[in-house]
């Protein structure tokens, strides 16, 4: 039988773990080191994201602002793109990039980009797998019960699935971001390769959450295993 408190299966989400540290000083090294860079033509990111917006015939995408750092994001429910403080007002090569990636969402949404729809029906599952599978599978665990295990199990694989989905829709905002930032002219060629250095830092992190819910899910099952050996 399992030993319940024998954790050795911690040592599963090691790589995550590191991978996750690793993209969170990326990400913020970037964004830090492009933040004292403004862009030459000197406009800021909410001016910005309102062009690229109007330019595909997105006007009816209400810009606001949003509290916090890098909280940035589009809801496609309400058809608004927040900006957070830190990045709206500003003219950096940093604020443009993280603006320009938001647009690309919502360009997405107007298009029907399918990862994005799909994405966006998988949410609900993806709130019940993080909110409700663990406590099952705990219960089952403690109560020996294997169905509450595999059925914790099968919730946290829709997160899991959610994670996976994630990655094309994130990777393909930024590649359009940087696309409209270079064919419209808003930033030259060098301030270019600096918003795609925080755009890829950025896309690191949504990697690295991918693969802590893959090891957290195998934790699952060899858990699940070895309660039931």
């Amino acid at each position: 039988m399992y030993p319940m408190f024998a954790d050795w299966t911690f040592v599963v989400l090691i790589p995550a773990l590191l991978l996750t540290f690793y993209a969170q000083f990326r990400v913020k090294s970037a964004f830090a080191k492009y933040s004292r860079v403004n862009a030459a033509r000197g406009i800021d990111a909410e001016s910005v994201a309102r062009l690229l917006l109007d330019r595909h015939r997105l006007n009816g995408v209400r810009i606001e602002r949003v509290r916090g750092e890098l909280t940035d994001h589009y809801d496609p429910r309400t058809k608004v793109l927040r900006l957070s403080d830190s990045v709206g007002g500003c003219s950096s090569i940093a604020a443009i990039g993280v603006a320009a990636h938001e647009v690309g969402h919502a360009i997405q949404d107007g298009t029907g980009y399918s990862p994005l729809r799909v994405r966006n029906m998988l949410v609900p599952v993806a709130n019940l797998g993080s909110n409700g599978a663990m406590i099952l599978f705990v219960i089952g665990l403690i109560m020996g019960l294997g169905p509450l295990m595999n059925l914790g199990i099968v919730f946290f694989a829709g997160a899991v699935l959610f994670h996976i989905i994630t990655l094309p829709v994130e990777f393909d905002a930024s590649s359009r971001a940087l696309k409209l930032l270079s064919s419209t002219g808003v930033l030259s060629a060098r301030e270019t390769d600096g918003a795609r250095s925080v755009l890829n830092a950025a896309a690191l992190t949504y990697v690295a959450a991918a693969l802590m819910a893959i090891a957290n899910l195998l934790r699952l099952v060899i858990m699940a295993r070895g309660r039931r050996d």
